[in-house]
């Protein structure tokens, strides 16, 4: 038996198997609800999603390890920045005249912020959308990691495929 339901220039086909289907449909007032136990006592099984747990903690860990190196570039920059002043500020002292190194000074300086604060703002905005992301509020450029992770699973089966084929070829000849 078919059921056809068309809505807004939209063609939607719905199989119904089950005559109890239709019966349940109409005491719902047309809307699917599946009959309790049908599954069980026809033995289908629902496909389940990975494991959602793993998931979130891989994401999770990848959002620690990207943050993280961007705070730890961060804090390197800051930190050479300084010693880069504290070494250079004397040898400027000594050998120009005083304006020369001071504009130098305060123009690695301000740099160094910059480039610090600059790593630090990327960390924090990096993190909050992986957050983002791993919560499922689906943030800007989310469609477009889910369409390059799975052409890189893609690939690389077909990758594995091939090789495999290689190497069950050369076996046999």
């Amino acid at each position: 038996m078919q059921l056809q339901l068309i809505l807004q220039s939209s063609h939607f086909s719905i199989s119904i198997s089950n005559p109890k289907t239709l019966t349940n449909m109409a005491e719902t007032g047309g809307h699917y609800q599946p009959l309790r136990g049908y599954n069980q006592q026809h033995n289908t099984t629902t496909q389940q999603q990975p494991s959602s747990k793993l998931t979130q903690l891989l994401k999770s860990s990848t959002a620690v390890t990207a943050g993280g190196s961007l705070l730890i570039l961060s804090g390197l920059v800051l930190a050479g920045t300084v010693i880069a002043l504290t070494i250079a500020t004397p040898l400027f002292v000594l050998f120009s005249p005083v304006l020369v190194p001071a504009v130098i000074t305060v123009a690695l300086l301000t740099l160094g912020f910059f480039v610090s604060g600059g790593f630090g703002v990327a960390a924090i905005t990096v993190l909050a959308w992986i957050y983002r992301y791993v919560t499922g509020k689906h943030p800007p450029g989310a469609d477009q990691l889910d369409t390059a992770r799975h052409k890189l699973m893609n690939k690389a089966r077909e990758i594995k495929d091939y090789g495999q084929q290689q190497i069950s070829g050369t076996q046999n000849s």
